[in-house]
């Protein structure tokens, strides 16, 4: 609720999981509680009508969940399956989601267990069933009335009945979390949503560096491809424009899709990689130079000027791949918006363009959202060593 006006500004769902009110939702159903408390109040309506406070103990930004307390107690209570914490829910299993969708009151919606969500870094279960706005934060129960996964999200384009849910896991690890003080400020959350962002990022990274890189043919270029298989790719030509192109572009772009909720304006966690191989056609090497200059400039920062700093980028000249393995000399660019309210986040763009090589040129690029700059430069480098030619 907003204080000043005591109406709604979000709805969410909830569920109890002890008789003495300790409840379960989803981060971003209580973030601008969170974030703001002092502007807006969390209140509680229950199915039988009864309404009242709520409390935030602690929160799990990364899996977005949340630990609230109600304030009254006697309470039926859900319990998670032991099959669910376990990972073991056979595939194709009845759920049942229940939430308050769209604010028009209490529904029960029929799914089924899809599994994990594949190419996925964070766990999701993917739910084959309907989930509204609403819902969020409600839970998922087996046929025998207990808890297989929170609601967290569905996919609204181009889709149908594609859910997802938070695995039963994390609610239970949630009780673990440290809560927060009593009259806790935004300054408190913000310090400890930074903190377990950085945690988080600590091994979305080692992991990119551990699985490493192959190479992609393209020309007489090799271009960096991640071995991580949490990356979902498509490729997109110029090829078939009319009239026919004078130089052609293929891109591929592979992109995790994890975006870590942070304020409803305000997303961190996700990285993608881009390559694209350029063949000059029927320009001269000046028009194909230009050609390939307007394709590879650094696009503007569209970010929220409220959340981010102004984008400070640099250009210059680097060696890619090793001196005695292909090594290029290619026009690079870096640029990094930072987060106004977490100390060393950043957006960051880089970019690295070869020239023309026999008629072909070719670049690749990392965009990388909600990182500490150390990670950002690592995972530049890296991909900038495996960045050359073909031999």
């Amino acid at each position: 609720l907003l204080n000043t006006a005591s109406q709604k500004s979000s709805t969410g769902s909830g569920f109890i999981i002890s008789p003495d009110g300790l409840a379960i939702t989803n981060y971003h159903v209580v973030s601008q509680h969170a974030l703001e408390p002092q502007t807006y109040r969390m209140e509680y309506l229950s199915p039988d009508g009864g309404k009242g406070g709520v409390r935030l103990l602690a929160f799990d930004a990364v899996n977005d969940l949340a630990l609230i307390r109600l304030d009254r107690g006697g309470w039926r209570h859900f319990e998670f399956d032991p099959r669910a914490l376990a990972d073991q829910l056979p595939r194709g299993e009845r759920l049942f989601s229940l939430g308050n969708p769209l604010d028009i009151g209490f529904a029960v919606m029929e799914g089924n267990y899809s599994g994990l969500v594949e190419r996925s870094y964070n766990e999701r279960i993917h739910l084959s069933g309907p989930m509204n706005p609403g819902m969020s934060g409600g839970p998922t129960l087996t046929t025998g009335s207990r808890i297989a996964g929170v609601n967290v999200a569905k996919i609204g384009w181009g889709a149908e009945q594609v859910s997802f849910l938070v695995p039963a896991k994390f609610g239970a690890g949630l009780l673990k979390r440290e809560q927060l003080k009593e009259g806790f400020s935004g300054k408190d959350v913000r310090a400890e949503i930074g903190r377990q962002i950085s945690d988080w990022q600590a091994g979305l990274y080692k992991s990119l560096g551990d699985k490493g890189f192959k190479s992609a043919v393209a020309g007489p270029f090799l271009l960096p491809e991640s071995n991580a298989g949490y990356f979902t790719c498509w490729a997109n030509t110029n090829a078939d424009e009319k009239p026919a192109p004078r130089a052609r572009a293929v891109t591929t772009q592979c992109n995790m899709q994890n975006w870590l909720f942070i304020a409803n304006d305000l997303y961190a966690g996700n990285v993608a990689i881009a390559r694209t191989h350029f063949t000059n056609q029927s320009l001269n090497s000046f028009q194909f130079a230009n050609f390939v200059s307007g394709k590879t400039a650094m696009g503007a920062d569209r970010s929220n000027p409220k959340r981010m700093t102004q984008a400070a980028c640099h250009e210059d000249v680097a060696l890619a791949g090793e001196p005695a393995n292909g090594a290029l000399r290619v026009r690079v660019a870096w640029c990094a918006t930072a987060y106004r309210d977490f100390e060393n986040l950043y957006n960051v763009s880089f970019m690295a363009v070869a020239p023309e090589r026999d008629g072909q040129a070719a670049s690749v690029t990392v965009f990388m959202n909600g990182t500490n700059y150390e990670n950002a430069t690592a995972l530049a480098r890296r991909v900038l060593a495996e960045f050359r030619a073909k031999p």
